[in-house]
């Protein structure tokens, strides 16, 4: 099992980073890439058009501002995209949100909240699960364990 993270730019490291950290607790294979839609249109279609024959199952792109790196790897590859907005400079990243969130029809992409990487991750980890049964288990231990840590913050809270 193996997801790619694409992101826009190296800027966008920090945030994508933790994409790689839920990836990693779920011991599946990632591979990281810099690609830029608009920088490198062409690298981008050729990782797009390759990604399944190198063993690719899901790919998550990461762009700030115009964003189009989710719908240009959508555009031409039949695996799934799930899109994380960036934060931006200019609009907060309502504008990353927007251009990842609305896809024209039959060009679907899975969106996230703004620099919503942990999400991004555990969604690519569901869509694995349903080939991967070990990844369903080890989804539901994880919800079972975010439960439990809620509740002891709570009861520690509470008994102030």
């Amino acid at each position: 099992m193996k997801v790619a993270i694409v992101m826009g730019s190296k800027s966008d490291y920090p945030v994508v980073q933790k994409t790689e950290d839920i990836l990693k607790e779920f011991n599946v294979e990632t591979e990281t890439r810099i690609i830029s839609a608009h920088r490198t249109p062409r690298v981008a279609e050729e990782f797009a058009k390759t990604a399944e024959e190198k063993g690719i199952e899901v790919i998550i792109a990461a762009a700030g501002k115009a964003a189009h790196l989710a719908g240009v790897l959508a555009a031409t590859t039949p695996l799934p995209i799930i899109g994380i907005p960036m934060k931006s400079s200019t609009l907060d990243g309502l504008d990353s949100l927007l251009s990842v969130v609305q896809m024209p029809k039959g060009v679907p992409v899975a969106t996230v909240a703004i620099d919503g990487a942990e999400n991004a991750g555990l969604l690519a980890v569901q869509m694995l699960s349903i080939k991967y049964p070990e990844l369903r288990e080890k989804m539901k231990a994880y919800k079972v364990k975010m439960e439990e840590d809620i509740i002891a913050i709570d009861s520690e809270f509470s008994n102030k």
